[in-house]
């Protein structure tokens, strides 16, 4: 049996997919990384902002890719589990290195 190919079909729930889950998801990379390489508590220190303007090309990946995955159930799901897996890492780091 074929695999289907990649169509633009169902594209709402995969832009939204990407939209709202993919937003949370390069929020939690950003504050994982934040918390990972800053050294002190300073907002403004170098490597916070850095993690500020990093969610941005992020969230962009994100919807740019959201037109492979094969449906937008798909789409919610991997991105779901994505972000459960990048939200669980970052309070794991912020536990750990609190």
């Amino acid at each position: 049996m074929s695999r289907p190919l990649l169509t633009s079909r169902d594209w709402f729930g995969k832009v939204s997919a990407a939209a709202v889950l993919g937003f949370t998801l390069a929020l939690a990379l950003t504050c994982t990384f934040a918390t990972l390489f800053s050294t002190d508590a300073d907002v403004f220190s170098a490597q916070r902002q850095f993690a500020m303007w990093l969610a941005s090309p992020i969230w962009c990946a994100i919807l740019g890719l959201c037109f492979l995955f094969r449906s937008g159930a798909r789409a919610w799901a991997c991105l779901a589990l994505a972000n459960l897996g990048a939200w669980a890492f970052y309070v794991a780091a912020r536990l750990l290195l609190g």
